[in-house]
């Protein structure tokens, strides 16, 4: 029995797929087999250069898919409109520009409180529960209270990036700081990106977080294990 959701991220699938412009490796295919594994949740992002999944994964995903469905989108009207359309589980606001390798942040709720709580109240008129992907950071907490977010996914990438154990430290102490305060607003607690079988331990250790969202790690060992033993790797180390 795993004391943490597990939300497999399966963008990178796709990024094989799209290098060769074919149709394999199928994300759909590889969800399904993540959720066979025990996966409690997929995440795809749909980005707006539509670099990995692309709409028609998210509207085969949708359809399929058993457990829950966590769309990553930035705050568009674009996106907005595909995720009312779409009516995934939950929909994560993320941070997004075209340049960057992957998301190199949280989403700096604190500094557009008013644009992005138009924005849950969107999502949440279309049946949405909705989540910000934030810094470990009191206030970027609070702001995504003031929003009327349901949930906040912590930015782990500085964790994992730390360049030696003092950091690291640090930054966990943050995340533990960010995720009691959240608990305490009434938020529910993600954590994600960066997070792979040697890192994640500390993090699933923190009471408050109740799911970690996980793909590049998952989907590099996939190659080497296959996707099944990938996810049930990345299981019994989040216990």
């Amino acid at each position: 029995m795993y004391g943490k959701r597990l939300g497999v991220n399966v963008d990178h699938a796709a990024t094989i797929r799209q290098a060769r412009g074919t149709i394999y490796p199928d994300p759909v295919f590889v969800a399904l087999l993540a959720e066979r594994a025990g996966a409690h949740q997929i995440t795809i992002h749909l980005r707006e250069d539509r670099r990995h999944i692309q709409d028609r994964d998210l509207e085969v995903m949708r359809k399929v898919c058993s457990t829950s469905l966590n769309l990553e989108m930035a705050a568009t009207d674009e996106m907005v409109r595909i995720a009312a359309g779409i009516q995934p589980d939950r929909v994560t606001l993320v941070p997004e520009k075209r340049e960057e390798r992957t998301t190199e942040g949280g989403l700096d709720v604190a500094g557009d409180v008013k644009r992005l709580k138009s924005v849950v109240r969107k999502l949440h008129d279309a049946g949405i529960r909705v989540s910000m992907f934030i810094e470990a950071a009191a206030a970027q907490v609070e702001a995504s209270r003031k929003v009327a977010a349901d949930a906040v996914e912590l930015h782990t990438g500085r964790y994992c990036d730390a360049k030696d154990e003092t950091q690291r430290q640090v930054h966990l102490e943050a995340l533990k700081k960010a995720a009691k305060l959240a608990a305490k607003s009434g938020l529910e607690v993600a954590a994600g990106h960066g997070l792979d079988t040697r890192n994640v331990g500390p993090v699933a250790a923190i009471d408050e977080i109740v799911e970690l969202n996980i793909g590049h790690s998952i989907i590099a060992r996939a190659i080497v294990l296959g996707i099944e033993d990938a996810v049930g790797e990345m299981l019994d180390a989040t216990c």
